[in-house]
């Protein structure tokens, strides 16, 4: 129960401009510096928070997940520099002592993969979208080691842990993060946060996009955790909210 009362509190922490102090009565902060946040949703699952720059929507916060199980994690999404992404893999390591199995971006945007090189030098394995895999190669981005193309799973502890592509929406290559053992989903930019726009539509399929999270509401019903790619935690209504956004003209 005090982790479902954390989501309500949580919220001000994941969308909060970075000079903004996160109050203490929160419980569930669990990591702070200049540019990166870590906060606990779950028993097992953490979401990380760092910031980039856009000329579009000025300093953004980007949010990614960590799960946990036993002495072994892995993460959703990277922070969005390298140096955020040694302070994560330095948290992880020492304050957590996980072994990171895997590093998984959810699409192929900067806010995703941009601290993938830093994975990378801490021979941590990375795995996305085949789709990721092509569009990063064309847009002189960091690129994944592993693709797949409808499912993921990897062994962590003594559960599972699992990512898949559920269709074209936020971009054509974006998918979602499952972790059952704490009932939370990371829908990454495929997902809204409540009562927000509709965002950055460069690469996206609106068209698609409403279907797309209807799949992924009737994969996963049991998620009582919902995590976007921006903003703040929340539980199934994120889900019906973004198709609704989606369905307007």
């Amino acid at each position: 129960m005090k982790f479902l009362v954390a989501l309500l509190l949580v919220a001000g922490v994941a969308a909060a401009p970075r000079a903004q102090t996160p109050s203490p009565e929160t419980g569930t902060l669990v990591y702070q510096s200049t540019d990166l946040r870590i906060v606990q949703v779950a028993p097992n699952t953490f979401v990380h928070t760092s910031f980039l720059h856009t000329e579009s929507f000025g300093q953004v916060a980007c949010n990614g997940l960590i799960v946990q199980h036993g002495t072994e994690a892995v993460v959703f999404d990277t922070p969005t520099h390298e140096q955020e992404s040694e302070e994560l893999i330095t948290w992880i390591t020492n304050t957590r002592h996980c072994t990171i199995k895997a590093v998984i971006p959810t699409h192929f945007h900067e806010d995703c993969l941009g601290g993938l090189p830093a994975f990378a030098r801490h021979q941590i394995p990375s795995y996305a979208h085949k789709k990721t895999i092509v569009y990063a190669k064309q847009h002189g981005a960091a690129v994944p080691q592993h693709g797949f193309t409808k499912r993921l799973t990897l062994r962590i502890g003594s559960t599972n842990v699992y990512a898949a592509f559920w269709g074209e929406g936020h971009t054509k290559d974006n998918i979602v993060g499952y972790f059952p053992a704490d009932d939370v989903l990371f829908g990454g930019c495929l997902v809204k946060e409540l009562r927000a726009g509709k965002g950055n539509l460069a690469d996206a399929n609106t068209a698609a996009w409403p279907a797309t999270v209807h799949r992924v509401q009737q994969a996963y019903p049991r998620v009582k955790i919902v995590v976007p790619g921006h903003g703040q935690v929340g539980d199934r209504s994120l889900l019906a909210y973004t198709i609704q956004l989606f369905h307007q003209p």
